[in-house]
């Protein structure tokens, strides 16, 4: 059994970094260690814990087991203590150097990022983000390997130590090309029917909400086309008789653009709403919570 004392807590530091990283060459960057050094540290972890912890893979550092297994209590453990000593200080977004990593699909991303990233960049002009497609299956591990810092995303199950926040909704709308031939008549279930679907998602079988709705009335639409984002949807829709039924939310920054004609879902549903979701071990960091503050005051439900 190998005893925490005999450890240096630095040499977590390295195992963290170059879990992220994938390279001990970004993984020195990333510490502002030389190669050597990081080198170095990574063979005494692995004298101590007597396992390779990574193997080369082309150009990749490939954990082992023994790494996967180590990394998540090794994560939250750094990050709270990062968060204790960052306390001490706060966190002054003007002089900060930040990296923020987001999850949020692609989907999201043009409605959301950018008066995020304005407004990011306006009060924290060193602070950098991303944005990362998260796998919603596996959001406890990427929080607690650091791969994010939040998500951005549909109401998804509870998840212990995930705490959430409801966002901003709306209701499902239909983008039709303007003069397409359904405006000239009532705009009701049947005509919606009667019209060909796009349907948009990066998911190979994917059954859209409007479609539980409809099989709940008896209906089922006709899809044409599949495809694998909104902006490609409504750009089809506008250049075709084909209709694509989405979020109002996403009208702005995905439809707008062609000229469509939004008319309503023709049956009655409640709102969709975002969440913001983030691990209950950065409840307190002061960087994290300046984030948070600043999607929820551009997308909380008062915004």
């Amino acid at each position: 059994m190998v005893s925490l004392g005999k450890i240096d807590l630095n040499l977590f530091l390295v195992l963290e970094a170059i879990f992220n990283e994938g390279s001990i060459t970004r993984a020195s960057k990333t510490l502002n260690l030389t190669q050597p050094a990081v080198s170095h540290a990574l063979a005494r972890l692995r004298g101590l814990l007597d396992d390779p912890l990574f193997t080369r893979e082309g150009n990749r550092m490939v954990p082992t087991p023994l790494t996967r297994q180590l990394i998540g209590p090794v994560t939250t453990a750094l990050r709270g203590m990062s968060g204790a000593l960052a306390e001490l200080d706060g966190f002054d977004p003007g002089t900060s150097r930040k990296h923020f990593r987001i999850g949020m699909r692609h989907t999201v991303e043009p409605a959301v990022l950018p008066a995020l990233a304005k407004q990011i960049h306006d009060k924290a002009p060193g602070v950098e983000i991303s944005t990362l497609n998260h796998d919603r299956d596996q959001l406890r591990s990427a929080f607690a390997s650091g791969e994010i810092d939040v998500v951005i995303d549909i109401r998804m199950p509870p998840v212990p130590n995930i705490r959430f926040r409801r966002l901003y909704g709306g209701k499902l709308v239909v983008a039709v090309r303007k003069d397409h031939p359904v405006l000239r008549e009532r705009w009701d279930l049947d005509a919606y029917l009667k019209c060909d679907h796009i349907s948009a998602s990066s998911r190979r079988a994917a059954v859209g909400y409007e479609d539980h709705v409809l099989q709940e009335a008896g209906k089922q639409r006709r899809i044409s086309v599949h495809c694998q984002n909104q902006w490609t949807a409504c750009r089809l829709a506008a250049a075709s008789d084909l209709i694509f039924t989405m979020p109002e939310r996403f009208v702005e920054s995905s439809s707008a653009p062609f000229g469509n004609i939004i008319l309503p879902f023709p049956l009655p549903l409640p709102s969709i709403y975002l969440y913001l979701y983030w691990h209950a071990t950065t409840e307190a960091d002061p960087a994290t919570r300046w984030l948070r503050e600043k999607i929820v005051g551009l997308y909380g439900e008062e915004a």
